[in-house]
């Protein structure tokens, strides 16, 4: 049932929901939180505004179809893994950055592994939802 009210409220969690996700992201790489539970942040807002607004609604939003995610944010994880390699260091080692930046702190590795994970999981569970909603 899509009444006004759900409607409105959604246009309004959207942007909020997604500043959120965006800020778990952020503080993941120092305390709970990360490029997982901000990707399924990320992806209950734009399934609640397809809920509320239309499956069409949404995608027109998005402007893309979210499986196009996937492979851009595993190949920004794979790359962040495997830079310090080009250092002689083993896989996965942690990279940082001399200055911390003004809003995110200190930027290492870890922070742009946690931004491909991050959009891994947008595009995985935004095709699966979307997939199965146009089946409906």
């Amino acid at each position: 049932m899509k009444t006004i009210i759900f409607r409105t409220a959604s246009n309004y969690l959207l942007p909020l929901l997604l500043l959120f996700a965006v800020f778990i992201l952020l503080r993941g790489h120092y305390l709970p939180g990360g490029g997982f539970v901000g990707g399924l942040i990320a992806s209950i807002a734009f399934v609640i505004h397809s809920f509320a607004n239309g499956l069409d609604k949404t995608k027109n939003i998005l402007k893309f179809h979210p499986g196009f995610l996937m492979p851009v944010g595993l190949s920004l994880a794979l790359m962040a893994g495997a830079a310090p390699w080009l250092l002689g260091l083993p896989f996965m080692t942690g990279l940082w950055f001399e200055e911390p930046t003004p809003v995110i702190g200190l930027v290492g590795s870890a922070l742009f592994f946690d931004t491909g994970v991050f959009l891994v999981v947008i595009g995985v569970t935004l095709t699966i939802i979307f997939t199965i909603s146009e089946g409906l």
